[in-house]
């Protein structure tokens, strides 16, 4: 009897950890795709893709500082200062302000889908062609399909939305291809994730007296209190430092490989999240897209 109640506190014991890195997951999912719906409706409530940009960066931004500091602001925390500038502008406030101009353009559906996939596509070409890595058979096969999903999202651009929805669609090529040569770059330097996005936050602060200088804060304060609260919430806090962190957790007590499901699930995420609280329900064609382009994910993420 003691012995059958020990296995079972030894099971026990052992699914929580689990537990608690799919919740993690799960919500640091969540958390990137609220980022998605609130640059949607801060575009529609008259912000700037720049002021988005501050919302995003300085938060979190001056919450790093210390830490980063601590660790090391001459060398930036070893990763060092050319390769944190680099690592800026294909992860950070570049990359971030060239997606946020594509909800000009396009419905949060487009962008919700086309920028991870182009992310995963960007990351197997360069695996195979900077990092040498082989690809596999299921890797190349989720590739094609995603590309399938992708052609079904733009045949809708092309379509009904006309020019600006093609605009749109391919910012958010170009933001995902970006994104993707920031994963490789991560790889190829050797520098963990949590790190490098800790120095992209405080060298991003650089940005501010630029921002203050040319646009000034005239503009983002006259948008309300409520407004920039909600931003600050959603892009300063949410799907910038805890969707890290969590997600960060979710890696740490399930392994790389089981958690890189999770931001697969963005996409899906964000469609809702966009239904639900901007009213947006997405069209078929974005929604037969999407499930085509997580079949596709499904089959890149397979080691075999």
């Amino acid at each position: 009897m003691d012995q059958r109640t020990s296995g079972a506190d030894a099971q026990r014991k052992d699914a929580t950890p689990a537990l608690l890195g799919v919740v993690c997951g799960l919500a640091a999912a969540l958390f990137w795709a609220l980022g998605f719906a609130a640059t949607r409706h801060g575009l529609k409530a008259g912000f700037t893709p720049v002021d988005l940009l501050v919302h995003r960066y300085v938060w979190s931004g001056i919450a790093f500082l210390p830490l980063v500091w601590r660790a090391g602001i001459s060398d930036l925390c070893g990763i060092g200062w050319s390769r944190g500038l680099v690592l800026m502008v294909l992860g950070g406030p570049v990359m971030s302000l060239i997606s946020y101009s594509g909800f000009l353009f396009v419905p949060l559906g487009h962008g919700s889908v086309i920028q991870p996939s182009c992310a995963t596509l960007g990351g197997l070409l360069l695996a195979a062609v900077v990092l040498k890595e082989r690809i596999s058979a299921s890797r190349l096969a989720g590739a094609l399909v995603i590309v399938g999903g992708l052609g079904v999202i733009g045949a809708e651009s092309i379509g009904h939305i006309g020019a600006d929805g093609i605009q749109g669609d391919l910012i958010f090529v170009l933001a995902g291809f970006m994104f993707a040569g920031f994963g490789a770059m991560l790889r190829r330097w050797r520098v963990s994730a949590v790190p490098a996005a800790l120095v992209i936050n405080v060298l991003s602060l650089l940005l501010v007296p630029v921002y203050v200088a040319t646009v000034g804060l005239a503009h983002i304060a006259a948008i309300g209190v409520t407004e920039n609260a909600i931003q600050a919430l959603a892009q300063g806090v949410l799907a910038g430092p805890a969707a890290l962190y969590l997600y960060a957790v979710s890696v740490q007590r399930l392994g790389v490989a089981r958690a890189a499901v999770f931001p697969a699930c963005v996409p899906a995420l964000t469609l809702l999240t966009g239904w639900l609280l901007l009213g947006e329900p997405p069209t078929m064609l974005q929604t037969a897209g999407l499930v085509t382009v997580l079949c596709g994910f499904y089959l890149a993420q397979r080691q075999s």
